[in-house]
């Protein structure tokens, strides 16, 4: 039962869609714009590098709210299990960022939400994931990469955490339970950047700046 309620708290935060909700302010949706996609890099190239940044602290900033909720109800009462319920919670914002009912289930990628995943899981897991994707991002500019990778590596060093101890004293099955989710998550993001994949194996994928200016063709539609 934790485990529903932890991914109808996430979801239910995953459905504040901050790319679209600015671009209405704005008079737009971001989703018939850029690349179509409801999220930081399409907000970015469309309407700037301040929108972009306002969308990533959103999306980040709601995956971190509704991971303190679940802390707040279970550290407590679920302490072996804390992680696997905060990977639960993360999975529903994910998953509400992704596919929002009340917009046709047509949203962004998750790459931000993940991002508070990482900030508010464990302390361990935060150098790592700015490492990589700052790394990749500021070498290729191509955020597509960097986020990918980002996902590679988080699952490494989930696998890792956990079976070290890191993570609490979970029993295997939860553990395997976690990387499971943690898997599923990973697969979710390739199958969402697929056709960036693509772009990348081609060498035609777009990369992107953060102080490039804006397309005003396009933001002035």
């Amino acid at each position: 039962m934790e485990r529903v309620i932890c991914l109808l708290i996430g979801y239910a935060f995953g459905l504040i869609q901050t790319a679209y909700i600015y671009g209405k302010i704005h008079g737009i949706d971001i989703r018939e714009h850029g690349s179509g996609n409801a999220g930081t890099t399409n907000t970015l190239r469309v309407l700037g590098t301040k929108a972009g940044l306002i969308v990533l602290v959103g999306d980040i900033a709601k995956c971190m709210i509704a991971l303190a909720i679940v802390s707040i109800i279970y550290k407590g009462s679920h302490p072996d299990t804390i992680y696997l319920l905060k990977i639960y919670t993360a999975a529903g914002a994910i998953l509400g960022h992704d596919f929002p009912f009340y917009l046709n289930f047509k949203g962004g990628k998750g790459i931000a939400a993940t991002a508070g995943l990482i900030l508010s899981f464990h302390p361990s897991f935060i150098p790592v994931g700015v490492i990589i994707f700052f790394g990749i991002f500021l070498t290729t500019h191509y955020v597509s990469l960097g986020s990918l990778l980002v996902y590679l590596g988080f699952m490494i060093q989930l696998v890792v955490s956990g079976q070290m101890g890191i993570l609490g004293n979970m029993s295997q099955a939860n553990l395997l339970e976690m990387y499971g989710i943690g898997l599923l998550l990973a697969g979710l993001a390739y199958y969402k950047h697929w056709d960036n994949i693509k772009r990348l194996a081609s060498g035609t994928e777009r990369k992107t700046f953060l102080f490039k200016k804006k397309d005003v063709s396009v933001a002035e539609k």
